[in-house]
């Protein structure tokens, strides 16, 4: 019987599975190509929202140069790849008239209010050459401050330009959502009848 299954049986089930990768090949091959030749066509802006790039930070509502992030350090705990680096702002040193303020506080025996330090970071650094794109910053982060780019055509030609800091980022794209459009010049309807 085992050079019967050997000799027999077992080709027929190596077929039938070489037959059932055909026709999963042949199924594709005869579908549309979604492949885009860069030069020539550019990506749809559907397809353009599901694109995954490097992480950057997301700004208030309000305003959009300034960043969500409250400095949890979520992201950097949860981060495999180490790539991401945030400094905490200090804590603004007290002017004399608080100093004045909270020596008098002390001295009636009441609680002395410190100055606390802001919630936005100092500095948040990003290593694109370490990221391994898998998500765990952006789905650990409490208040949603990060999300992917959908910055497709990105190119860095060197290690360095790698290495982003996504708060000057952050800032630069406040800055050109906030610039006017340029105007172009509209001809009058009268002018467009005559000629």
């Amino acid at each position: 019987m085992g050079k019967f299954r050997e000799n027999i049986i077992q080709p027929i089930l190596d077929c039938w599975s070489l037959m059932v990768g055909l026709k999963i090949t042949g199924k594709y091959f005869c579908k549309p190509l979604i492949t885009v030749h860069y030069p020539r066509e550019v990506i749809d802006d559907e397809n353009l929202e599901t694109y995954g790039g490097h992480v950057e930070l997301i700004g208030k509502p309000k305003d959009p140069a300034t960043p969500k992030c409250i400095s949890c350090m979520m992201c950097v705990t949860n981060c495999p790849s180490k790539c991401l680096k945030v400094v905490k702002q200090k804590a603004p040193k007290p002017t004399p008239e608080q100093e004045a303020a909270m020596a008098a506080a002390k001295e009636a025996g009441e609680k002395v209010v410190k100055p606390k330090a802001p919630k936005n970071p100092a500095k948040f650094t990003y290593d694109y050459t370490l990221c391994s794109l898998c998500g765990n910053c952006i789905d650990n982060c409490p208040p949603k401050s990060l999300k992917f780019s959908n910055n497709m055509y990105w190119v860095a030609t060197s290690r360095k330009e790698m290495n982003i800091d996504l708060l000057a980022r952050l800032k630069e794209q406040a800055t050109e959502l906030s610039a006017p459009a340029p105007k172009t010049e509209a001809k009058p309807a009268t002018a467009e009848k005559e000629a």
